[in-house]
């Protein structure tokens, strides 16, 4: 069985789906590896290091895509590459199928089993392939870096001979990987961190890492299936916000990472909140790419409110490509070995995660969710 790794062609994209130590793993087991030609160079592996792990090197980018069996990417494939996929071969990766429910639709005609990354379900049996989760570790870390270059502040207290600088206050609004890795991050920085979420059971974690957590009573279910935030009615919405302001309008950081699949992002920070705000303060908005949480947010732009800094970005776990590979690799390299026993793929839809996660298989597509978000599009238009 030939296993092939795809160049990402997504603007800004620097991360890929193998890298060499992953690929060595898959060549022991007796799998042959296709490389497309300079896919790992944006995040620092060579063609040579791939060659050296047992990888085939290919230059040839359509006769990757038609000979592979099982063909792995980061982002979702482009419409011209959905025309050289393999008839009835493999796709895995990252492929928004709640979002483009259309793509799916593309890939089921094309008869291309797809499994997609995002759908991986939130057990303990599945978490060494939880890609969302991995990279979302990525984001929580890097916001934090990109508010501490950006606020007029020190993060940590020091005691000086000029007298002594107070800590920034930073609130992390979602408690989830992102979250709770932008809490630890700041508060290795030496920021006072205040965090919230509107799932109750993250308290203990957030507290964890030297937090306060800030409760909000909200009298309806807040968790969705696979531990995920679940979008509250407009009125737990409003109660949320009314109490948050006041813990914003005090915060030197803000950094927002609420996002529901396949929707918009919920917004939790108002204009009338920005506006509250100190000037100098920041905001990193985790959910740009969905909206965003703050309704002054651009996408991939910084923009300035009444002195207040709002940062939008898009990609972030593409801006740190090394260790996002290998985690994302690594996510992967596990769903494959998963997935393919004795050279041969074996799929049981009676295993949770793979009913999960194959989201179309023989022409048919699999997720009614994605099938609800087909029947959507077409009444919209």
């Amino acid at each position: 069985m030939r296993i092939a790794v795809a160049k990402e062609v997504e603007v800004g994209e620097r991360r890929v789906a193998l890298v060499p130590d992953t690929v060595g793993r898959l060549v022991k087991q007796g799998l042959e590896v296709w490389v497309e030609a300079g896919a790992g160079e944006q995040a620092f592996f060579s063609d040579d290091a791939y060659k050296a792990a047992g990888a085939t090197i290919v230059s040839d980018t359509g006769a990757l895509w038609r000979e592979a069996d099982v063909l792995l990417k980061v982002n979702p494939p482009k419409e011209h590459e959905i025309h050289q996929l393999k008839e009835g071969g493999v796709l895995i990766g990252f492929l928004n199928p709640l979002g483009n429910p259309n793509l799916i639709q593309r890939l089921a005609e094309r008869r291309v089993t797809a499994f997609s990354m995002e759908l991986i379900p939130r057990t303990s049996r599945a978490q060494s392939m939880d890609a969302l989760s991995s990279q979302a570790g990525v984001a929580g870390y890097k916001a934090v870096l990109i508010a501490a270059a950006a606020v007029p502040k020190f993060f940590p207290m020091l005691t000086t001979a000029a007298g002594t600088i107070a800590p920034a206050k930073v609130f992390i609004m979602g408690a989830g990987v992102a979250g709770l890795q932008a809490i630890a991050t700041a508060r290795r920085l030496g920021a006072i961190v205040e965090a919230f979420d509107i799932r109750p059971a993250v308290k203990e974690e957030v507290q964890s890492l030297g937090a306060k957590f800030i409760e909000v009573q909200l009298n309806e279910e807040t968790v969705a299936a696979g531990g995920y935030a679940k979008e509250v009615s407009e009125a737990s919405k409003q109660r949320t916000q009314e109490v948050l302001t006041e813990h914003v309008k005090q915060a030197d950081v803000v950094i927002t990472t609420a996002q529901v699949p396949g929707r918009k992002a919920p917004i939790l920070v108002t204009e009338e909140m920005v506006a509250q705000m100190k000037p100098g303060a920041v905001i990193v908005d985790l959910a740009a790419e969905q909206g965003g949480n703050c309704a002054c947010t651009e996408p991939g732009k910084d923009v300035q409110r009444n002195g207040v800094t709002i940062i939008g970005p898009i990609n972030l776990p593409a801006s740190m490509p090394v260790h996002a590979s290998q985690m994302y690799a690594k996510n992967v390299l596990t769903l494959v070995q998963y997935l393919i026993k004795e050279s041969a793929l074996q799929l049981n839809f009676e295993d949770d995660i793979i009913s999960s996660t194959c989201v179309s298989n023989n022409g048919e597509i699999l997720n009614q969710r994605v099938r609800d978000g087909l029947t959507q599009v077409k009444i919209n238009a």
